[in-house]
Parts: structure tokens; C-alpha cells; sequence
């Protein structure tokens, strides 16, 4: 035997294979299936009892190879693993449920037209198999699009102007404090509060009590972002680091326009993904929307006149007011496929601010 193999040997000799933690996994995979199915399987019930399985027996069996103390380090290890795939249980539930049943509602007839005219008839028709489903999510998409850019529009300047101020011209003083504590009590404000302040407000200001249209629905949604676009800003502002300012400063450049082409690229990364999380957090609000927008059946271009459907307002009326409560689940369908919908609009969104962030950050090579 070569020395070589000796001294791989002497080193390997004790320690727990490579291939153990992939083959425990597996185990814990099958008998967790197993466990499911003998109290009723469940997706949830695999997930839990494969990972109590993988965090159980992986350290034990690498405590009998290479010692107790290795053992309990592995343990340590595994626990993270077991947690962080537990923690992912909530997440493929909701992604399975809503491809399995969304796709089956998905077609050319939902993307493009409304639910002008469809009736309890039309959808008796379908459960009866006698028609395709007929009514789509077009005037929902519509209404969703242009009320979170307007909310967009009005939220992102204020927000980011905000946290401007707070990084780079307040002192500490009884302003920016009174800033940072609306800030944060704004953060925590329920949704529906908004949508009620934002529809007292323009009842008030144009006399009509029952002002419904889109651009009252999106300054609703403008207050929840604001609060994240600041939060989210001034934390990736306050990250560049200080020796830019300077340096710019150094140079005779006035503060105004290091901020504009210094300190603001530098963080550009951050602040999209903050204004990215913060359209993802209103684009599903459902409350606020019924509170500002109502609820219509046909399509309005028009954000500043009448009412606005949503794709979440969509999805509750199809819920909890079946077109044809004879055969409800001709809008459970419908519900479905709008909420895939929706899942993939936030999908895109994000997608888009990593793009956006990617091109405008700065470039480090040489």
C-alpha cells in the first residue's frame, strides 16, 4: 500500500461518509411518506415527519462513527437544515395549490375579456359541460396595473425623498424624530385604516360621500408603501460608505449633486428591491380596494372616473359571491387562475427590479 493511501487512511479513518447526509435525507423522505399515509397523507404531514426523521437520526448516526462531540455538532447542523426545509413546507404548499388549481382555468378567453354579461346561465352551461368557461380577469389586470403605478407614481418620490433627508440632512433634531416615529407608526397601520382615511379624504375634499375610483385606491395604497420605501432607502443609504461623500465634496462638488450622482447609484440596487417589496405588499390588498375602488364588472381605463376592479377584489367576489351559486365552482376556477395570475405579475415585478438594479448599479470592474 502506497503511503499516499496510508495516510488517506489514517486521516478518513472515524469520520462519517459523504455520501451519509444525502442517504439519511433520502430515508427520512420515504419514511416520512410512509408515516403520512398511515394517519391520512398530507403534503404538510410528509414534509414535518421527513424532516423530524433527517434531523433525528442524521446526528445520531454521525455521533456513533466519529464521537459524541461530533455528534452534537452535527446535530446543531442538521437542525438548520430540518428548519429551514420546514420553513419552506407553507411556501410549496401554497405554489402547489395554486398551480394545480389555477392552470386548469387558464386560457385565451380569461386574459382578454371581462365579465361584462356573463350570468348564472352561462355558467350552468359550462358545469354542465355544454361551453368553455366564459368571463375573464381583463378588466381585473387592467385595474391592478394602473392603480399600483399610480400608487407607485405617488409613493416612491415621497419616500425616497424622505429618507434623503433623514440620511443626509437631518441632525437629530424634533423633525427628523417626529419623522421617524409616523414612519414607524405607519409601518404597523392596518390596511383597511388606510383605505377609510384615504376615502374620508377625497369625500371631504369633493363633497361627494361616495367617491369611488381608482386614483382614490391607489393614494390608499400609497400610504402602506411609503413607509417601507423609506424604511427600506434610508437603510441602503446610510450603507454607502462615507469616504464617497467625501471625496466628492473633496473635489468642490455641491451636496445636492453627490446625492444625485454618488449616493444615490451607489444604493440604486437596494432602493429597487425595497420599492419592489413594497408594490408586492399592496398589489394583493383587497380591504382598501373595496373601501376606494368598489367593484365592476366591465372594463374602466379611466383611474380618475368610476369604479376599478382588482385583481384580489376579483378573486373575493368570485369567492364569496359565486356568479352561479348553482355551480360555484365555475368561479372557484375563475378565482384560481386570477390568483396565479397574480402570483406571476409579482413574480415579474420582481424580476424586473433586478434587472433594473443590475444595469444602473455601478460598475466595479476596471
Amino acid at each position: 500500500m502506497s503511503s499516499a493511501a496510508v495516510t488517506s487512511s489514517r486521516f478518513t479513518s472515524g469520520q462519517a461518509p459523504k455520501w451519509l447526509t444525502p442517504v439519511v435525507g433520502l430515508a427520512a423522505i420515504i419514511l416520512g411518506a410512509a408515516l403520512s399515509a398511515l394517519i391520512g397523507f398530507s403534503v404538510a404531514t410528509w414534509a414535518l415527519f421527513a424532516g423530524l426523521i433527517f434531523v433525528i437520526a442524521g446526528p445520531i448516526l454521525i455521533g456513533i462513527i466519529e464521537g459524541r462531540r461530533k455528534g452534537s455538532d452535527a446535530f446543531a447542523r442538521f437542525l438548520v437544515y430540518g428548519t429551514f426545509l420546514i420553513a419552506l413546507i407553507p411556501l410549496v404548499s401554497v405554489l402547489w395549490t395554486v398551480l394545480s388549481k389555477g392552470i386548469p382555468g387558464l386560457s385565451g378567453n380569461l386574459l382578454t375579456t371581462s365579465m361584462n354579461g356573463v350570468t348564472g346561465v352561462v355558467d350552468n352551461k359550462t358545469a354542465a359541460g355544454d361551453q368553455p368557461i366564459l368571463g375573464g380577469i381583463y378588466h381585473a389586470i387592467i385595474g391592478t396595473l394602473e392603480i399600483t403605478a399610480l400608487a407607485t407614481i405617488i409613493s416612491v418620490p415621497i419616500g425616497l425623498l424622505t429618507a434623503i433627508y433623514l440620511v443626509e440632512y437631518a441632525t437629530g433634531g424634533p423633525l427628523s424624530r417626529a419623522i421617524t416615529f409616523f414612519v414607524d407608526v405607519m409601518t404597523g397601520i392596518p390596511s383597511i385604516v388606510a383605505g377609510l382615511f384615504a376615502a374620508s379624504f377625497f369625500a371631504f375634499a369633493t363633497g361627494s360621500p361616495s367617491t369611488r375610483t381608482g386614483f382614490v385606491a391607489a393614494v390608499a395604497l400609497s400610504v402602506l408603501m411609503v413607509p417601507t420605501v423609506v424604511r427600506n432607502a434610508e437603510e441602503m443609504l446610510r450603507i454607502v460608505p462615507n469616504e464617497l461623500r467625501e471625496a466628492s465634496y473633496a473635489l468642490g462638488v455641491r451636496k445636492w449633486r453627490t446625492i444625485m450622482k454618488v449616493v444615490i447609484p451607489t444604493a440604486i440596487s437596494g432602493i429597487a428591491s425595497g420599492v419592489t417589496l413594497a408594490i408586492a405588499r399592496v398589489i394583493g390588498e383587497t380591504a382598501p380596494i373595496l373601501v376606494t375602488a368598489g367593484f365592476v364588472n366591465s372594463i374602466n381605463f379611466n383611474a380618475f372616473s368610476g369604479w376599478m376592479a382588482t385583481l384580489p377584489t376579483y378573486i373575493y367576489y368570485q369567492i364569496m359571491t359565486p356568479t352561479s351559486p348553482t355551480s360555484p365552482q365555475v368561479s372557484e376556477t375563475r378565482a384560481w387562475a386570477a390568483a396565479l395570475i397574480l402570483i406571476l405579475i409579482v413574480m415579474l415585478l420582481n424580476l424586473t427590479a433586478r434587472a433594473i438594479a443590475k444595469a444602473f448599479a455601478p460598475k466595479t470592474g476596471r
